[in-house]
């Protein structure tokens, strides 16, 4: 028997960093081999991981809500299979690939074979997950030397200490809950904290940022831990007064706000963090141009009634949104440029041939813009289908990178919300942004009489570097006219 220690991947996106977002297993669990353990959040998306090895979960190294960088030992996993070169190596021994992931080595003093689990993968990546990128051989450790005389196993080391040697066993509750206290009061020590106070790293820092000593917070956690509930508690001037829980809670993404308190700070990162990036560069690189138009889309309305009773529908979602998608792909058909990109390097234009459709998605982790890949030559029903799960994955934080790579054309429907219309910033990589706001019944001119109709105001904003305004111009026309009449699709 022994323990081996997951480390944080780069799940192939160029990850530096992850927040650990919810553990789906603890202390005492046996895991399978390829069993979800974590959900983590990247600069892009939620990504669950698998675990590569089998046995029995010893430790949790990172809490909830922490970020940590690419190679951190995340968990420990006791296996049968492990020796004492499968833990990781001190500080100072072992090497480095280019994705500052350690190379550990063999219990041999050789390096892992590529491609197997614990070695180098294809573009100088560490073989961490399995069935995930390249697969290069079977997800399996070549056969040690000696493998037939048993070798003494190393414990679990704690998060901030030295691996000790221990004799190999099964490590009971108590000695766990001994190596918790260990390095939460090391922890603390070397931040500065209370001496014998025991919290972990995010309540510590919750309780700084409030001006709360936490030798005055009474703890209520297992083994006399302090959790959030008791700083918040305390804070609020009942102190003690939360329940115990077993691991700290995961820190909602707004902040509850605290008596006596005239401010709460949120720290931007994650998914938020890059969009607030990316609309930046693209507000002050692209020379942004709007322009607006109304709309009488009562025959679009009509056209989704009755798509809703269609067989070719059955059990999918119909709404004018996929109208509104259908009528782009075939403007753009006319209007080329519209699907297109402005490579500042190459001072050159970059037409795409296909359309990548990005539907904007507002998550409770921030904007994202995954894109329907080849939508222009996808037919209706099968259009429909591809927003109904782009939609679905969106809400349920799952959305890969790669479906929020490679976009080309980008809708955002603000009349979800109720809004009319906007002045959207372009994604970057892209050269337009159509706003679709919401569709009322308004008074409206039809034969010199004022009758009642399904209106809506659509808004293009476009890069005028490479769109002028008579290209703006004409497919916003020839989308809005879709709409309105969707019979003049057949023209296009």
């Amino acid at each position: 028997m022994g323990i081996q220690q997951f480390r944080l991947p780069d799940v192939g996106e160029g990850l530096v960093e992850a927040e650990i977002v919810s553990w789906k297993v603890k202390a005492g669990d046996t895991v399978k081999l390829n069993d979800t353990i974590v959900e983590i959040e990247t600069a892009k998306s939620l990504v669950e991981l698998p675990v590569p090895f089998a046995g029995v979960v010893t430790e949790l190294l990172v809490p909830e809500g922490e970020t940590v960088p690419v190679g951190t030992p995340i968990i420990s996993v006791q296996t049968g299979e492990a020796a004492p070169g499968d833990l990781a190596p001190p500080v100072g021994e072992g090497t480095v690939n280019e994705d500052m992931i350690p190379v550990i080595p063999d219990s041999d003093g050789e390096e892992i074979e590529a491609g197997k689990i614990g070695g180098a993968a294809p573009g100088g990546r560490t073989a961490v997950l399995v069935g995930y990128g390249p697969k290069t051989t079977e997800a399996k450790r070549r056969p040690r030397k000696g493998a037939g005389t048993p070798a003494p196993v190393e414990a679990a080391p704690a998060p901030v200490a030295p691996a000790q040697s221990a004799p190999a066993h099964s490590p009971s509750t108590a000695d766990d809950a001994q190596l918790a206290r260990q390095a939460l009061v090391a922890e603390g020590n070397e931040a500065g904290g209370s001496l014998h106070v025991l919290a972990k790293p995010p309540v510590r820092k919750l309780a700084k940022d409030l001006g709360i000593d936490l030798a005055s917070v009474t703890a209520t956690g297992p083994g006399g831990i302090i959790t959030r509930a008791d700083v918040e508690g305390h804070a609020a001037g009942a102190a003690g007064s939360a329940p115990a829980a077993a691991p700290a809670a995961v820190a909602a993404p707004v902040a509850a706000p605290v008596a006596g308190q005239l401010e709460t700070r949120i720290p931007v990162k994650g998914v938020q963090k890059v969009m607030a990036q990316a609309m930046v560069n693209s507000a002050f690189t692209a020379p942004h141009v709007t322009e607006w138009i109304t709309v009488d889309v009562s025959a679009t309305m009509e056209l989704v009634e009755r798509l809703k009773s269609d067989k070719a529908f059955r059990d999918l979602r119909v709404s004018p949104l996929l109208i509104v998608a259908k009528a782009v792909t075939l403007a753009a058909r006319r209007t080329p440029i519209i699907n297109a990109a402005w490579d500042e390097a190459a001072q050159e234009i970059v037409l795409k041939h296909s359309v990548n459709l990005g539907i904007a998605a507002a998550t409770p982790r921030g904007l994202i813009v995954p894109n329907i890949k080849g939508a222009d030559a996808m037919t209706l029903p099968e259009l429909c289908a591809a927003l109904n799960d782009l939609v679905a994955v969106a809400r349920e934080g799952k959305t890969q990178p790669a479906d929020q790579a490679g976009g080309s054309f980008t809708i955002t429907n603000v009349g979800v919300f109720g809004v009319d219309a906007g002045t959207p910033i372009i994604n970057p990589g892209e050269a337009a942004i159509l706003a679709f706001g919401a569709v009322r019944k308004q008074p409206w001119v039809v034969d010199d009489e004022i009758v009642p109709r399904w209106i809506t105001t659509l808004a293009l904003s476009f890069d005028h570097r490479l769109i002028d305004g008579e290209k703006g111009s004409t497919f916003l026309a020839d989308v809005a006219a879709i709409l309105e009449d969707p019979a003049r699709a057949l023209m296009f």
